[in-house]
């Protein structure tokens, strides 16, 4: 029976040891962990190689943010880790250059509909496929709504994505200061 597992909270929250702990419970070594991070500097490099130290070595690892439905569907992998959405959500709206401040509301809707596609493409994956995900989320919109328009896209956006996975999952977690609370 598949599972789908949605897992926020903060920076440095403690929502990534979680997953891992999840991904082992349910799966083990059969693990085929989603890496969406691109490292595009020194910062990220760095959080790209800590996860990386972090995690079993026979894990699979697949680097990419697109067409992660289809990534699920060819694994034999029972149990399958993305971390994280909101990444994969920043890497959709750089994928071109574009200007933030005059997108029209239509081009706003157009970049979220390939995120929702993209998001429903991975939980079908994984119900056809009758695996189990583990998504690692950020809650972000819990602070100071953004001054700038592109924060604003963003953060209206992953609660949106938010919204939907969770709405969509078996159970959901929320990890406070390493702390985790089941909210479903």
């Amino acid at each position: 029976m598949s599972k789908v597992i949605t897992i926020t909270g903060g920076s440095r929250s403690g929502k990534s040891v979680l997953a891992e702990n999840k991904a082992v419970e349910h799966g083990g070594r059969s693990v085929l962990y989603i890496a969406t991070a691109i490292p595009v500097d020194e910062d990220m490099k760095e959080r790209i190689r800590v996860h990386q130290e972090r995690r079993d070595p026979e894990w699979g690892t697949y680097e990419g943010y697109h067409s992660l439905g289809e990534v699920i569907k060819n694994t034999e992998k029972d149990t399958i880790l993305l971390d994280c959405v909101t990444v994969l959500i920043t890497n959709i709206l750089f994928e071109e250059e574009r200007n933030f401040e005059e997108l029209s509301q239509r081009e706003v809707e157009d970049l979220e509909a390939q995120v929702m596609m993209e998001l429903s493409d991975v939980i079908k994956g994984a119900r056809d496929g009758n695996k189990t995900l583990i998504l690692v989320t950020n809650e972000i919109g819990m602070s100071v709504v953004p001054s700038y328009r592109l924060g604003r896209i963003f953060s209206d956006m992953a609660g949106k994505a938010n919204q939907f996975i969770a709405s969509l999952s078996d159970e959901a977690y929320i990890s406070i200061s390493g702390i985790p609370l089941r909210l479903k």
